[in-house]
C-alpha cells in the first residue's frame, strides 16, 4: 500500500472510486470536490489550486489531499485530506482530516493506516493538535481516530446537515 498525492497517472483509478461511491450513494468525506468531477483531470486542478494559500478561494482552506493505493492492482482505496486550517465550518464540525474507503473495501484496517501515514505530515506543517470529527454511531470511523491516539472531545449538533459530530482531538506534540 503506498499514500501519494493524485496524478493523471491515476486517472482510470479515480473515476473507478468515485462511480463506486456514486453508485452506492456513500458519503466521500476528504475527497474535496471530486463527486462533481466528471474528469479527474479538473479535480486534480482543483487540488493542486488548494495547496497554496494564494490560489485558495476565500470560503476554503489550504490542503493536501492524498490517495492510498494497493499497489498490487493498482486500485484506490481510500482517501485522506488534510485541511491546513480551519475556517467557521471544519473549526466546529469537520477538523483537520477527512478521509473516507471505497465500500467494497472497508473493515480491513485502510483508514486507520492511511491516518496514521498522515499525522506526520500534519505534524510537518506545524499542526500539533490534530481535530477529527466523525458522525455519531459511525463505529469503523470512531475506531479509526481512536487506534491513532484521538481523544474525544464532546458532540456537536451541525445544524447545515442534519447531524450530530463527535469531535476529537490527537496531541502531535513531543
Amino acid at each position: 500500500m503506498i499514500l501519494v498525492e493524485p496524478t493523471m497517472e491515476y486517472d482510470a483509478q479515480v473515476q473507478a472510486y468515485r462511480r463506486e461511491f456514486l453508485t452506492s450513494g456513500g458519503s466521500m468525506d476528504g475527497c474535496g470536490s471530486l463527486r462533481r468531477f466528471d474528469r479527474t483531470k479538473d479535480w486534480i486542478d482543483q487540488i493542486e489550486a488548494l495547496k497554496r494559500p494564494e490560489t485558495t478561494p476565500p470560503d476554503l482552506v489550504p490542503m493536501t489531499q492524498y490517495i492510498y493505493v494497493r499497489e498490487s492492482d493498482r486500485k484506490i482505496v481510500g482517501v485522506i485530506q488534510i485541511r491546513h486550517s480551519f475556517n467557521e465550518f471544519l473549526e466546529k464540525y469537520g477538523g483537520h482530516i477527512g478521509y473516507s474507503v471505497c465500500p467494497s473495501e472497508r473493515r480491513k484496517g485502510y483508514a486507520t493506516e492511511m491516518l496514521r501515514l498522515v499525522l506526520p505530515d500534519c505534524k510537518a506543517l506545524g499542526i500539533n493538535r490534530v481535530l477529527i470529527c466523525c458522525l455519531k454511531g459511525n463505529e469503523g470511523s470512531r475506531r479509526t481516530i481512536q487506534n491513532n491516539g484521538g481523544v474525544y472531545e464532546t458532540t456537536v449538533y451541525c445544524p447545515e446537515r442534519d447531524v450530530y459530530m463527535e469531535r476529537y482531538w490527537i496531541d502531535l506534540s513531543d
